[in-house]
């Protein structure tokens, strides 16, 4: 289940940027509901499972490192992960890529049978960001064989980190502190996203909509 969420998340954003073609304020209306959605299972699940569950005094620490980790990610990923790619050099942006899946691979990690929130979070959040990366693939006019193997690539990440979490038994003594770090993560991306929502700090009223329609869910679930 989990793993078929999170491949059909990339499937359903290379199909809507190859078909649909959508406009960008469109992509930027659904950023914003994902990070609202995403903010809202941080603030209300998230947050309070892992300071309850766990016994480590310093797990705010961790959540530091976490927004830290990110902004350094941030750098190499040109803000691709929030839904903004601004790459102007010829040849394939590796480091752009690579920062882009090593994010994929720890959203993988929190992930539990049991925890269907922020799995869906998760997968709101992968489908702009896979059209945006597939509508820069496009624009890039890289060789289709090559887009589809990057894209394959990309979408196999999140899988591979949530089987890594679940396999590798010693990992599981540090769940929490991992977790805390991947809410660290999280609260970067979503907040980013919020405050990148309107545009010159103009009133959007499409995207507030989003916004609230994304806390609601994130309430109701």
């Amino acid at each position: 289940m989990i793993y078929l969420a999170l491949i059909a998340s990339v499937i359903v954003g290379v199909f809507i940027a190859y078909v649909i073609k959508p406009k960008n304020e469109t992509v930027q209306i659904l950023l914003a509901f994902s990070g609202a959605y995403l903010l809202a299972i941080i603030a209300l699940h998230l947050l309070p499972e892992v300071f309850i569950s766990s016994s480590n005094k310093n797990i705010g620490a961790f959540i530091i490192l976490g927004l830290l980790l990110q902004l350094i990610l941030d750098f190499f990923s040109k803000g691709a992960d929030h839904g903004h790619i601004h790459v102007h050099k010829k040849g394939f942006p590796w480091t752009l890529f690579l920062s882009l899946c090593l994010h994929a691979f720890m959203e993988g990690f929190p992930l539990e049978q049991t925890h269907n929130s922020l799995l869906w979070a998760i997968v709101i959040h992968k489908i702009p960001i896979a059209i945006v990366l597939t509508t820069f693939f496009l624009q890039s006019h890289f060789k289709k064989r090559s887009v589809l193997l990057y894209l394959t690539i990309f979408a196999a990440m999140s899988p591979l980190g949530a089987y890594t979490s679940e396999s590798f038994l010693f990992l599981q003594a540090y769940k929490q502190i991992i977790t805390a770090i991947i809410i660290g993560v999280f609260l970067h991306i979503a907040t980013i996203i919020l405050f990148e929502s309107s545009k010159n700090h103009q009133f959007n009223i499409a995207k507030f909509i989003a916004i609230l329609l994304g806390f609601g869910l994130g309430f109701l679930v």
